[in-house]
Formats: structure tokens, C-alpha cells, sequence
């Protein structure tokens, strides 16, 4: 049976080119195939067009693959059983698999992996056939594979997940194959995709706005003292934006006598979004209305926030600083384990500088946190704990927490937490205010996934268990142009520079 043979060897030689092409095909990445399509490379178009989509084409290899293993094996199996009887099936069923294993996994995959753009070039006429000619059936089993499996299934078959892509990343890293800066933003993007725009917006009281009556001198004076070259103008309510001036509206004026004429007459329209607003939506809204700008409005229409197209940005790449900024550290590293850090401070910024998982269901910076864990307004100097980290209020202007400092006394598990714990708080002060003693220490439970309390010592709490006291500060009500200094983001409106 020479003939059989010959097959055997013809199948195990098309089972390493295949071998060789399904490796080639699926670590080329469609930027590389369009690279050797530039350079003039040959097959370089058809391998271009192979990685537009890649799935199809794979689905052949693999199908082929299949067919070849099965039929070389049940070959080997026939001749073993001609030529030397039934018990020398599997002593050489068991052989050829070895062989099989060595010379079309290993040896062919090793040089598909260390050859893979020659090969891939090579290759990409055959792998353009099969999946052309094989598109049809591939479609038909995985459809079948659908039918079968429980849920709705793959119409397109497998596919990589972002945590694939994350852990891929991960590795790239360690291999030094993918920088950090790199492996930052990646992560980023898709943080970002589940990022709200009130997690980026600069929070209300910290907005710079100015009457409507305003002259546009008197607005210029404030842009140079505050450094923000697009200011939020209102007419009665501080809480109820109109509109925005941008500072290349006036400097057209500049040396005129409009510089008298109120700001309402080159105030624009503002463009409004809700604060619950996806921000990776709000980048591409922002790119394709060209506006740097936009208010974040609440359920219930007031103003909850500013956020720029730099604020999101910033999620991605990082802080952007310019020679105009001052703003002082977030987080500041006092030594032993203790931390002096702002109350605007993102929960998640702080839960990746101390290396534990903060709950961010009820609020969304530290001192939001801190007035969730109490129930009430926190005064100058009270502590609050939460598994095996310690918040003390320093710093409280008009009922907001500025600055407190932050102690790790035990490392808590970095995961999500959940159910009921036991938040232990001290207080310093009695109920009039005065004294600077320790009056006593309490237990005070909280459910962790609503962040309420929940019976327990009721002694220093103003209002009833279950009702989270929240904090909302108001722009003060003038009839001249007002500038709240930023405590805790420090962040500007920078003009187009067209």
C-alpha cells in the first residue's frame, strides 16, 4: 500500500503548512499587514484584506486542521492493521501522534512564530482560498454550535474580551514589548468607557461664573486673575448657567468702548449634558460639535458641574499642566502611612495611591465618602473609620470638607466589598461644641452597598437612620463678578488657540 503512504505524507506536510499559517495569520495585526501592503511587499494586498477580518479565515484554517489530523490518524490506523495486524494499531496510532505533535505542532508553529511576516506573505493566497471557498460550511457549523450551546451564542464566532486585551497589555509590559505609558492608556480607554461625567466634571462650587450684567472689562480683569479663558455667565441663580463668554469674544473688542457693554451680549449658548452622561460619549459629541466646553446638569435641570474636553482627556493621558498652573498636591504623603489629601479627591484616585478598594456606590470623592459613613456634617477634626483606614476631617469651609488626612492602619484586601460592616468612629467635642476631649468612641453600622446607617449609636447624627446627609454648595449671589477659588481640582478652561 505505497499509495496510502504517500497520503499519510501528503497530509502531514499540508497539516504544517496549515499549522504555519493559522500562527502567522493570527499574531499579524491589521496595522503590520497594511505596513508590508505600503511597502510594496508581494500578496501584501491580499494579506491586508485578510486582516480587515480575520475570523472567517481562521475558521477554514481551523476546519482544515480538523480534517487533516482525523484523516492522516485514521490512515496510520488502516496501514497498521494491513501490514502488521491489530495489535500494532496502537503502538503506532500512539507513534504517529508523537510525530505528529513534534514536527506540525512544534517545529511548524516555532516557525510560524519566529517567521510570521514571510510567512503570512507566503501564505496569504492559500489562506485567501480556503476561507472564500470554506465561508459558507464554517458558517454553517458554527451556527449548528449556536443551536446547540444554552444562550444566544456567536454569530461570528470567538472574539477577544476586553480583559483579554488588558491581560495582553499586562504581558506586553513585562515582556517589554509594550511601554507603561502605553499599558496606562489602554487601561484608560476602557475605564473610560464606563466613566460618568460627574466622576470628571469640576464639582459646582468650585465653578468661576459671572453675572450676566457684568461689563467685558470687568470679566477680562477676572480671566487674567483666575486663569480661565472661558467663564460660565448666569443671570439670577448662580445654580442656573446661561451661557459661557469665551475670552477671544472679547479681546475682539479690546481697546473699544464695548468693553462697558454687558457680557450677556457675547455670551454663546452653553451646550448642556447630563451628569450621568457617558464621558466617552461626551468626547465624541465634543469633537463633532467642536466645543471645548459643556454644563452638567442634574435630574432635576440645575447645574451639577463644568467638564471640559481637558478633563476628559486627562482620564486618558494624564494630568495636562501648562505654565499657568498652580494647583497643589491631591495627595500628599506625610510618612508613616499617613496621607494629607483633598476632599475633592476622586474615591478611585484614592483607593490606587493607598492600594485598597474604597466603595464608590454613594459617593464619588473622599469627602463625599466621609459624609455618607457619618449620616451628617462632619466637624473640624472628627475621625471616621472604614476597614483599616482612618479619615480625619482638618480643613471644613461653608459645611464642605477641604482637606482631611488619611492613615492606613492595616491593608484590607484590594476587591470589592460587600454586606454589612462595622464602621467604628470616634468623635472629638461634645454636642454644644465645645471641648477638645474625647467625650467617648462608638460603634456605628453601615450597610456598606447603600453606605446608610443602620441602627446603632445615634447620639451624634441630625437626622433620622437611612437618610445620607449630601452636601451641595451654591455659588454666592452678587451683582459683581465672583471668584471661588478652586480647593480641590485647580482645573482651567484654556481657549482654542485658533
Amino acid at each position: 500500500m505505497p499509495w496510502l503512504w504517500a497520503i499519510v505524507a501528503l497530509l502531514v506536510a499540508l497539516g504544517s503548512v496549515l499549522a504555519m499559517a493559522e500562527t502567522s495569520v493570527s499574531r499579524m495585526t491589521r496595522v503590520q499587514a497594511m505596513t508590508l501592503r505600503d511597502a510594496g511587499r508581494r500578496n501584501g494586498e491580499t494579506l491586508a484584506r485578510i486582516q480587515e477580518d480575520p475570523a472567517p479565515y481562521l475558521n477554514a484554517i481551523y476546519l482544515c486542521v480538523m480534517i487533516v489530523q482525523n484523516g492522516s490518524a485514521i490512515f496510520v490506523a488502516v496501514l497498521a492493521e494491513q501490514t502488521f495486524g491489530e495489535l500494532w494499531v496502537t503502538v503506532l496510532s500512539f507513534a504517529f501522534t508523537i510525530a505528529y505533535f513534534v514536527v506540525v505542532e512544534a517545529m511548524s508553529k516555532t516557525f510560524g512564530i519566529l517567521h510570521s511576516a514571510s510567512v503570512a506573505l507566503t501564505l496569504a493566497p492559500v489562506v485567501w482560498a480556503l476561507g472564500r471557498a470554506l465561508r459558507v460550511p464554517t458558517r454553517l457549523l458554527i451556527g449548528l454550535a449556536n443551536v446547540l450551546l444554552p444562550g444566544k451564542g456567536l454569530k461570528e464566532g470567538p472574539f477577544v474580551t476586553p480583559e483579554e486585551i488588558r491581560s495582553m497589555a499586562e504581558v506586553g509590559r513585562e515582556e517589554g514589548t509594550v511601554g507603561t505609558q502605553e499599558r496606562e492608556i489602554i487601561h484608560s480607554l476602557f475605564d473610560l468607557g464606563d466613566m460618568l461625567v460627574r466622576e470628571v466634571m469640576v464639582p459646582r462650587p468650585d465653578i468661576v461664573a459671572v453675572p450676566a450684567t457684568c461689563t467685558l472689562q470687568e470679566v477680562l480683569d477676572l480671566m487674567l486673575a483666575s486663569g480661565h479663558w472661558r467663564i460660565p455667565v448666569y443671570r439670577e441663580d448662580p445654580a442656573d448657567l446661561q451661557g459661557v463668554v469665551y475670552a477671544e469674544d472679547i479681546l475682539q473688542r479690546l481697546g473699544t468702548a464695548d468693553m462697558t457693554g454687558a457680557t450677556e451680549s457675547v455670551m454663546r449658548q452653553p451646550y448642556a449634558v447630563p451628569e450621568t452622561k457617558r464621558a466617552a460619549e461626551l468626547l465624541t459629541e465634543m469633537q463633532s460639535r467642536r466645543v471645548h466646553i459643556a454644563i452638567a446638569v442634574d435630574e432635576y435641570g440645575s447645574t451639577a458641574g463644568l467638564v471640559t474636553l481637558e478633563d476628559v482627556l486627562e482620564e486618558l493621558v494624564g494630568e495636562i499642566a501648562d505654565e499657568y498652573d498652580r494647583e497643589e498636591p491631591r495627595v500628599e504623603d506625610l510618612g508613616d502611612g499617613t496621607y494629607r489629601v483633598s476632599g475633592g479627591l476622586p474615591i478611585r484616585d484614592l483607593s490606587d495611591a493607598l492600594g485598597v478598594e474604597l466603595p464608590e456606590d454613594e459617593a464619588d470623592t473622599v469627602g463625599g465618602l466621609v459624609y455618607a459613613l457619618l449620616g451628617r456634617v462632619p466637624e473640624g477634626g472628627e475621625t471616621v473609620r472604614w476597614v483599616g483606614v482612618r479619615f480625619t476631617v482638618e480643613e471644613i469651609q461653608r459645611r464642605r470638607i477641604v482637606f482631611l488626612r488619611v492613615a492606613v492602619e492595616r491593608r484590607a484586601p484590594k476587591h470589592q466589598l460587600g454586606g454589612r460592616r462595622a464602621v467604628e468612629g470616634a468623635r472629638t467635642g461634645d454636642e454644644t461644641g465645645q471641648g477638645d476631649a474625647v467625650v467617648g468612641r462608638r460603634l456605628l453600622l453601615v450597610d456598606v452597598d447603600s453606605l446608610r446607617p443602620i441602627g446603632g449609636d445615634r447620639r451624634n447624627r441630625k437626622e433620622g437612620p437611612g437618610t445620607p446627609l449630601q452636601s451641595h454648595g451654591l455659588l454666592p449671589a452678587a451683582d459683581h463678578p465672583t471668584f471661588v477659588p478652586s480647593a480641590s481640582t485647580g482645573r482651567r478652561m484654556m481657549p482654542n488657540p485658533r
